[in-house]
């Protein structure tokens, strides 16, 4: 197996982070090591996400995810953080990292030991009410759906059941599922999960601005930046002046922006540069090298 410490590009990476204040911002190509793909990596299949206009307007859209989601979000949980979440948790720890964004809902940072995390676009774990804006758990509402969908999820998973990286499974048959309403109001219930056609909170966006700004160096990891929520944070950083690594499987819409491109997998140049800290005894709780 290849050394991650012996990767081209990686001293050049460790240049620019080490001794400066990074912030992180990830996309679904790192959690793909965990078994969850992405949505426009190399060879990935197409996706049509659903949107917020379809999910809320239209009851037959709305079962259909409720049915596929129910099925998914188990694949979703059962997930565990692979090196890339782990290393970048180490250099968390080591004052390498002082915060991250990501735009995935999957919770593996969280899970993977990280304590600052801003969940751009919510996670898989929890649902909101539309009505009464009640808040409950993802595991909850799987009892209730359960209750009404006695065996539906047992027969519909299979060995080849493909999830999506928002936990929606790929069914085709779904016309039979029943949803259930806000047990508190009788509201509709959606995933507390930003979906496209849909605003990210703005505290939210001023909490990743805010951690960008606190920041010397900006990191990408395992992102297309194809959508305008993170490609901003890029476009920012660069325009102040803040250097940008991005580390992905193939082109990005912010490599224009970049200092340093590095077209590889998200978990061996990121246990790759937390080796390389680890063997020179950097820390930068203490400033300087043990």
């Amino acid at each position: 197996m290849c050394d991650p410490s012996r990767l081209p590009g990686l001293d050049r990476l460790a240049d620019l982070v080490v001794g400066r204040r990074v912030a992180v911002l990830t996309g679904a190509g790192i959690s793909t090591d965990s078994g969850i793909p992405d949505y426009r990596g190399p060879g990935s299949p197409p996706r049509t996400p659903m949107t917020y206009q379809q999910f809320v307007a239209d009851p037959v859209f709305r079962q259909r995810y409720w049915a596929r989601n129910h099925v998914g979000w188990r694949r979703m949980d059962a997930a565990r953080p692979n090196d890339g979440h782990r290393a970048l948790a180490r250099l968390e720890r080591l004052g390498v990292v002082g915060g991250l964004i990501t735009q995935n809902v999957d919770l593996l940072h969280t899970k993977a030991g990280h304590r600052r995390v801003i969940d751009l676009h919510g996670t898989y774990a929890r649902v909101r009410c539309l009505s009464c804006d009640g808040l409950v758990s993802r595991m909850s509402l799987a009892d209730r759906l359960e209750a009404a969908n006695p065996g539906f999820a047992e027969a519909a998973i299979t060995d080849g059941l493909e999830v999506a990286p928002d936990a929606d499974a790929v069914l085709t048959d779904t016309a039979s599922f029943r949803m259930v309403d806000c047990a508190r109001c009788g509201g509709m219930l959606k995933p507390d999960i930003v979906y496209f056609g849909e605003n990210v909170p703005k505290p939210r966006v001023a909490a990743a601005f805010e951690l960008v700004d606190d920041a010397e160096v900006l990191l990408v990891a395992g992102s297309s930046l194809t959508v305008m929520s993170g490609l901003r944070f890029v476009r920012h950083a660069a325009k102040t002046g803040r250097p940008v690594v991005v580390i992905n499987r193939g082109p990005t819409r912010g490599d224009e922006y970049a200092t340093l491109k590095l077209d590889n997998g998200c978990s061996a140049m990121l246990t790759g540069l937390a080796r390389v800290l680890d063997r020179s005894g950097w820390d930068a709780r203490v400033s300087v090298p043990a």
